[in-house]
């Protein structure tokens, strides 16, 4: 007799395979090899961003919508994205809270179970104009009021909920362990020597290019430094990213490379730095300091409460450029407790079994 599957609609992120944040990278984890035999998968992908021609991916079917998943469209993608679902689901698994604003009619329409993982506080982020910030304040208030379950992903936005609109929520952080490899020392000093690094000799940031994630007090902490620091993002991206590369990319002790996607070049690179700089402000648990944390190397993180919570209080903190400057200067505390603390609570394997125990 074949078993009655949980169908769960996963809606707000770009699509998998997982090429751009942190909710990609916890779509595609859940499925496949974490997921359990009583759960079905669909995840709503973005056409313009996706291979649309690609129906399945690790057990999951997707389903694509002809929106870009970015920016203030992201508002629309995850709307239609909403209404695309509404039959043949038990629960809407939403990550984000773009669409939100549209939860009292869905709810009223839908049998489905509705999980809203809220993320960060979305609307402060600098890219958005007051209209956008507007519409993002009121549907993190109406995710918090309409939805069946409440995910944050960090005890400093749970208790942010908690204050603000005097509602529980469930706290599940990301899993950082994908990001771990076994790869030869020989070809991993290949991969420094593609990027002229050497092992151990620099510091290494990597996040998306924005005014939060103060990338440029970072740079300017390295302007005539005496250790060079490695630095991926997606310089590119935008006006501000722009100005940053054409500012810092000449400076001796400033290497700036284009994101990368390869994990195998990503863990050489992470693994044989002297230490990883974070410097997010927004948001809760940040993926890419949960996966930092796996290979045990000194944190500096810029000094708010979700990068404590997210390290157990044991990285280095920053305020500024001259306070991180300082730290770089002063002698780094061994970090092996942070790969422990990271494979105890940032695993996939339990990350997925307690999104499937909500369903």
């Amino acid at each position: 007799m074949e078993r009655n599957k949980k169908k769960v609609a996963v809606i707000g992120t770009q699509g998998v395979p997982a090429h751009y944040g942190g909710f990609e990278s916890l779509a595609e984890n859940i499925i496949g090899q974490y997921q359990s035999d009583d759960v079905d998968y669909t995840i709503f992908c973005s056409s313009p961003l996706m291979d649309k021609t690609l129906p399945r991916y690790k057990g999951a079917k997707l389903r694509y919508v002809p929106i870009n998943a970015h920016g203030a469209s992201s508002i629309p993608y995850d709307i239609v994205s909403m209404l695309k679902s509404l039959r043949g689901y038990d629960t809407l698994l939403i990550l984000g809270v773009s669409g939100c604003m549209s939860l009292p009619l869905i709810k009223k329409i839908t049998k489905a179970r509705i999980i809203v993982n809220i993320d960060g506080h979305e609307y402060l982020r600098h890219k958005w104009g007051t209209v956008a910030r507007t519409v993002l304040k009121m549907s993190e208030a109406a995710a918090v009021k309409y939805a069946d379950t409440v995910i944050t992903d960090n005890k400093g936005i749970y208790d942010y909920v908690k204050a603000t609109y005097g509602r529980e929520a469930e706290i599940i952080a990301y899993g950082g362990d994908h990001v771990m490899r076994t790869i030869p020392v020989r070809k991993q000093h290949l991969i420094l020597d593609n990027y002229h690094l050497k092992p151990g000799a620099y510091p290494l940031a990597m996040c998306r290019i924005e005014p939060e994630n103060n990338c440029e007090m970072i740079l300017r902490a390295f302007r005539g430094f005496s250790q060079t620091i490695a630095f991926i993002g997606n310089w590119g991206y935008s006006d501000y990213s722009k100005r940053l590369y054409q500012e810092y990319a000449d400076e001796p002790n400033i290497k700036l490379f284009d994101a990368i996607y390869d994990l195998d070049v990503l863990y050489a690179l992470r693994n044989n730095a002297c230490c990883y700089i974070h410097g997010h402000s927004a948001g809760g648990t940040n993926p890419s300091l949960v996966e930092a944390m796996f290979f045990g190397r000194p944190i500096l993180a810029f000094n708010v409460i979700y990068n404590r919570e997210t390290t157990f209080g044991n990285a280095l903190y920053f305020d500024d450029d001259l306070q991180l400057r300082d730290l770089l200067e002063s002698e780094l505390p061994d970090a092996h407790i942070l790969a422990l603390q990271a494979k105890k609570f940032y695993s996939w394997a339990t990350i997925a079994r307690q999104y499937e125990n909500l369903y």
